[in-house]
């Protein structure tokens, strides 16, 4: 559907420009279309005293409902929200340095039968506070790849395989090691970025698809939405970071 919209703001923004309000406010700029209303722009104006001490883009505020035949909007938003959920994932399963048998949950173990949770494959106890014993005996063909898997867990082990029973002790906290698991959390940040980016990408592309049927203005209104959309929930993933950093280094 076309939005003709951008006509019908010059006025508006003229009156809203020649009234003399003594402060910074704020104006939402709504054009009806069929029953909704389509918020497009929002954002501080200001008078000559004050212009200057404003900062900041203008913020668009879509109805995901209006232009639902071009996107879905909540979807796209839906996609960026759960990358973060899945950066919090991460950190729990690969930042931890805590001692108990969930530590090694999220490891997982190439085998010639496919790819399988260490957990599924051994028994994993906590022997003494400074040893893990994992009993190979229900699968010992399994056993020379959990101590591969374990190694190249990137949580500083150094497994001891004796038959069926892997050996693991566990390693002092350095300072080196925190230090290098902020490392790590900064890499799984930008690796989540990254899917944030393919997200908008692919929104963006979608959107582009209805140029020969939606007007330019519509078209770089949803894609500002879309930019919005990734730029917050980037910035989320930086505190999430910021947190997590915080929490290594103590």
């Amino acid at each position: 559907m076309a939005l003709t919209c951008v006509g019908r703001l010059h006025p508006v923004l003229r009156q809203l420009r020649s009234a003399a309000i003594p402060s910074v406010w704020k104006a939402a700029l709504v054009v009806p279309q069929q029953g909704h209303h389509l918020t497009l722009v929002s954002r501080p104006l200001a008078t000559k005293s004050s212009k200057g001490k404003v900062k900041g883009q203008a913020r668009v505020n879509i109805n995901a409902a209006l232009v639902e035949d071009i996107i879905n909007l909540k979807d796209v938003e839906q996609d960026m929200k759960n990358a973060v959920d899945s950066l919090k994932e991460d950190f729990n399963k690969n930042l931890s340095i805590r001692t108990s048998p969930g530590a090694f949950d999220h490891i997982i173990v190439k085998t010639k039968d496919g790819k399988f949770p260490l957990s599924h494959l051994g028994q994993i106890t906590l022997k003494s506070p400074r040893l893990f014993v994992i009993n190979m005996a229900s699968f010992p063909e399994s056993a020379d790849a959990v101590v591969t898997a374990l190694r190249q867990s990137q949580m500083n082990l150094n497994p001891e395989l004796d038959g069926t029973i892997i050996r693991l002790p566990v390693p002092p906290v350095t300072r080196e090691h925190r230090e290098n698991l902020t490392k790590l959390a900064k890499q799984l940040t930008n690796k989540a970025k990254d899917s944030v980016r393919k997200i908008r990408s692919t929104a963006v592309q979608d959107v582009k698809k209805f140029k020969s049927t939606v007007s330019e203005d519509t078209i770089k209104l949803i894609e500002k939405q879309i930019q919005q959309m990734a730029d917050d929930i980037s910035a989320e993933m930086d505190k999430q970071l910021a947190s997590k950093t915080k929490e290594l280094l103590e």
